[in-house]
């Protein structure tokens, strides 16, 4: 359902006020509105679980990415460390000598030896060894030996309470100079000590590829157990899946034809009370009008006036419940539009709404073919609902209904003087008992129709139905 407002007033028919300030509002285009709920389709249902699945496969492989690579890389530290460890201490702790710091060339040799042999690798690049006051004494890079720089907190924290720190660092710091340019590597900072006890730092640097071998490792190992678990459970799921959907689709169709069976119940009942109604309480009190009326007559004939005028009071009184009850008959069930034809039917409404003290004028310029069933039915019952919100909510007092032909499309206007209302607040936030908005917006939908109405509070209102016409 849509509203499409347009800026000009709606054009007057007979009997209408003027109304500056409507707007036509447009509930149905007959091709949008409320549609039936559709019906259940399976492979739309697999289609959206094969989706979902997908989804969780992907979002199951960024997490797993994630976590892969923060595991690797605390592994890849850790090994490093260790590494680390076990070199300083079989390897570096044994070459130290006393004259390391002093450059003593016979203790430089005998560490690089043991670095060179021993240390350097693959799985470590680049070893230095520092001193408290920040002095490099040994660097496998030969440019950092002699220079001073100033100790970072690993270093401090090393010398100050002998342990192994180890992280991944972005060769950001001044002694880093000659390493950037390869990226991230793997640091670790381990104490050694030389004879005489004074410590230095052993720092060493590993590649950050060890973490990305890693990674592939770990990420492996989880995405196989993950993505197999995945697809078991959706082997499982499908049977269960499969059977739910019978049971839906069952069900849908089953709810179906109890609403069906209602509508058709409902309208068996609403035709047994009108003719009921018709052929008993109706037929009687023509015929008690009719004696009423004689017996009338025969006391005027009597000279007993004053016992005629009370007959013919009654007599009056049976007519008018007579109407009464035949413009009731119309709202229970409406006049067979195959049998009297619309012009009829659109007749019985108007003078079912003229004893209510509402003066209508009907103008219909239709040759009784061009609608078909349908779209006579779709007419009759928009009409219907317009004048019976005229009689029940709107106040009015006058009220215009006119078919004509415009065209391709067959039109009606239902037009009123009464108090109007807000079509779009009306549409949003349906009062009680004032839904007849949404059905008639539904019926045109249905036929193919386009329903709009022009309305304002205080401004009375004008409904326009357009309604296709049958090509011969």
């Amino acid at each position: 359902m849509t509203h499409e407002l347009a800026s000009d007033p709606p054009a007057e028919v007979a009997g209408s006020v003027p109304a500056p300030t409507r707007r036509w509002v447009t509930l149905s285009t007959g091709s949008d509105g409320i549609s039936p709920e559709p019906p259940l389709r399976p492979g739309r249902v697999y289609a959206q679980v094969i989706a979902a699945t997908i989804l969780v496969v992907l979002a199951v492989a960024l997490f797993g990415a994630f976590t892969s690579r923060q595991a690797a890389e605390r592994q890849a530290v850790d090994i490093a460390s260790q590494r680390a460890d076990i070199l300083a201490d079989a390897v570096v702790q044994p070459a130290l000598q006393n004259g390391i710091i002093e450059q003593d060339p016979a203790a430089v040799n005998r560490l690089r030896i043991a670095v060179e042999d021993h240390v350097m690798g693959p799985t470590i690049t680049r070893v230095k060894f520092w001193t408290a006051e920040g002095l490099v004494v040994y660097s496998s890079d030969p440019r950092l030996v002699g220079l001073t720089f100033p100790l970072s907190d690993d270093h401090r924290a090393v010398l100050a309470h002998p342990s192994l720190r180890a992280e991944v660092t972005n060769l950001d710091e001044p002694e880093n100079t000659f390493e950037r340019g390869e990226g991230k590597l793997l640091e670790v900072y381990r104490p050694v000590w030389m004879p005489d006890g004074r410590a230095l730092v052993m720092e060493t640097y590993s590649p950050y590829s060890t973490v990305d071998q890693r990674t592939g490792e770990v990420w492996r190992d989880f995405a196989t157990i993950t993505i197999v678990s995945l697809l078991v459970l959706i082997l499982l799921l499908l049977p269960v899946l499969w059977r739910l959907i019978q049971r839906l689709q069952l069900s849908q169709a089953q709810r179906q034809a109890l609403l069906e069976r209602a509508v058709d119940a409902s309208a068996q009942e609403r035709r047994r009370i009108a003719a009921t109604l018709h052929d008993g309480v109706v037929q009687e009190l023509v015929g008690a009008s009719f004696v009423v009326s004689g017996a009338a007559v025969r006391a005027e004939g009597e000279g007993r006036h004053n016992a005629a005028d009370e007959l013919r009071g009654a007599a009056a009184t049976v007519r008018s419940s007579i109407g009464g009850l035949r413009s009731l008959l119309v709202d229970i069930y409406p006049p067979s539009l195959a049998a009297t034809g619309l012009k009829a039917a659109l007749s019985d409404l108007v003078a079912s709404l003229r004893t209510r003290q509402i003066a209508v004028d009907l103008e219909c310029s239709y040759d009784g073919v061009s609608l078909g069933k349908d779209g006579e039915r779709l007419v009759f019952r928009v009409a219907q609902e317009c004048l019976r919100n005229a009689a029940r909510h709107s106040a009015a007092t006058m009220a215009t209904v006119r078919l004509a032909p415009d065209g391709n499309t067959m039109v009606l206007d239902v037009v009123d003087n009464g108090i109007g209302f807000n079509p779009e607040q009306l549409l949003a936030q349906p009062k009680e008992g004032h839904f007849g908005l949404r059905l008639m917006a539904d019926s045109a939908t249905q036929g193919s129709a386009r329903l709009r109405v022009a309305s304002a509070p205080g401004a009375g209102a004008h409904w326009q139905l357009r309604v296709p016409m049958e090509q011969s």
